[in-house]
């Protein structure tokens, strides 16, 4: 069945429909993982958005119960250049045409990604339809035009756990999988929890709780309008501010309940809690041209001068010019300059814009669950 992807500025691409049928509008956005799609898929900070895949050949590895960043897809609509329609995976279980038209979401193939992520760089992340039902492009690229923006919107309402949850209390998710001779994975030892804290689910993944957890961490999910009071009656050690999607500056609820912990506890941040951190400080933050989405991100530390290649998923930045003397900017984007982390120089605070766990992506940026145990050990 055909179906069309039409942008808000009157460009449009006529492909085949797999997935659900239907209509979908929302941001559309490229992300430039060459694997991973499944992972894309499921990170809540997607939700509110058409994703293409750079990637020309998407489906060739299937779906998997495993792989899943949270309990469902988020994504609006999915553009692809190739399906694979024969997955071919020990591990696989759906085909992602199956998974798709299971979770009610409609995909794209056959257009040209190439033209269409060019076009996004150059005109930036606009308000765009996937449909099935609308196949006249003046009418579809009118639907697009006429669709909500990204700009002040709070899909994190949408997101955030319902109620308070304790993540994998046995540990039977936690653990790091191994592969022993090359046969199939097991897992590996995992080590107790040591210290308590309390993690703000503004849109957290799975991968982000696992890491947590075999960095020896028990953590507490809370839901987005948890108050700084409720919080700190936890007692925790430490407090963790996820990623999540939507314009960082409609979450005042969030700001206030965040500049009331500062100084309180330690506090480590990233994605959307990164941004979350720059307003309770007192900053600002802006939309990016086309964000920054994929697994390849080059991002400097100031301090050290060292450069590490990250996986980030975010269409808005801190403006570095609206912080306070008190918090420094710690690393920084090398493709545009833009802020991917800062610290406050007299409360245990620090934050990346970018994703340490990956999921997908490289691991050069896993330590950090490591500094943030440190600094709770330091200041307990």
């Amino acid at each position: 069945m055909q179906a069309i992807l039409a942008l808000e500025d009157g460009k449009f691409f006529i492909g085949e429909s797999f997935g659900a049928r239907g209509t979908a509008t929302g941001e559309s956005c490229f992300n430039t993982s060459m694997t991973g799609y499944q992972e894309v898929l499921t990170d809540p900070s997607y939700r509110g958005q058409i994703v293409a895949m750079t990637q020309p050949l998407i489906g060739n590895y299937g779906i998997n119960a495993e792989d899943d960043e949270s309990s469902q897809p988020h994504v609006r609509g999915f553009v692809i250049e190739e399906l694979c329609e024969v997955p071919s995976n020990w591990r696989s279980r759906e085909s992602l045409h199956d998974y798709l038209l299971r979770n009610n979401i409609p995909g794209i193939q056959g257009i040209d990604t190439r033209a269409l992520t060019k076009h996004l760089r150059t005109r930036g992340a606009m308000r765009s339809v996937l449909t099935t039902e609308i196949l006249d492009p003046s009418e579809a690229v009118a639907a697009a035009a006429g669709s909500p923006g990204m700009v002040g919107m709070d899909y994190v309402k949408e997101v955030s756990t319902p109620g308070t949850y304790l993540w994998d209390p046995t540990g039977a998710q936690s653990a790091e999988w191994l592969l022993p001779n090359h046969s199939r994975p097991e897992a590996g030892p995992l080590t107790p929890p040591k210290y308590r804290i309390v993690a703000y689910d503004f849109g957290i993944k799975y991968n982000i709780l696992r890491r947590l957890r075999q960095e020896g961490f028990e953590c507490q999910v809370v839901n987005a309008r948890t108050t700084a009071e409720e919080v700190l009656a936890l007692k925790p050690d430490g407090i963790f501010l996820s990623n999540g999607p939507g314009d960082p500056a409609a979450l005042d609820y969030v700001h206030r309940e965040v500049r009331k912990l500062t100084g309180k506890k330690p506090i480590f941040a990233i994605c959307l809690g990164h941004q979350m951190l720059g307003h309770a400080f007192g900053g600002k933050t802006f939309k990016l041209k086309f964000g920054h989405r994929g697994g390849n991100q080059p991002v400097q530390d100031l301090r050290t001068g060292t450069v590490a290649i990250t996986s980030q998923n975010h269409g808005f930045a801190v403006d570095p010019d609206s912080l306070p003397s008190n918090v420094e900017v710690t690393h920084i984007n090398l493709n545009d300059g833009t802020v991917e982390g800062l610290r406050h120089k007299e409360a245990p605070v620090f934050s990346v814009q970018y994703h340490p766990e990956a999921a997908p992506g490289p691991n050069d940026a896993r330590y950090f669950f490591t500094e943030f145990r440190d600094l709770i050990e330091s200041t307990r």
